[in-house]
């Protein structure tokens, strides 16, 4: 079992910067890929980024490309996501996600953080 815990969100005015993290724990491997999803109410999750364990494979849905950077160190088993020129669009809870397979463009993962809350003033 892997526990995943989110933190960095909050308020921020468009056309900021924040940076979410995600430390794991439990049974967690460094050759797993690990990823970002965001949710808003009434709508589905929305993948946002995935990184595949070595950091040599990265991918972001097409919304966030150019303004979002995903990393991981695997030393200290923590996951980021660097997000540059919010928009209010991207106001979202933000799940950070581990393990599972990464299939090219397609990630499935097994594991879940409990979210972290992103909101963007316009």
């Amino acid at each position: 079992q892997v526990q995943l815990v989110e933190s960095g969100g909050g308020l921020v005015q468009a056309g900021d910067s924040l940076t979410l993290s995600c430390a794991a724990s439990g049974r967690h491997l460094n050759i797993a890929p690990m990823g970002w999803f965001r949710q808003v109410p009434g709508k589905e999750r929305e993948f946002v980024a995935v990184i595949n364990g070595a950091s040599d494979y990265t991918y972001y849905t097409d919304s966030v490309k150019g303004r979002f950077m995903i990393s991981r160190d695997n030393v200290k088993n923590m996951l980021y996501l660097r997000m540059d020129s919010l928009k209010p669009e991207d106001t979202a809870t933000y799940f950070c996600a581990s393990d599972g397979y990464l299939i090219v463009r397609e990630y499935f993962p097994d594991y879940w953080g409990q979210g972290t809350q992103v909101t963007v003033s316009s």
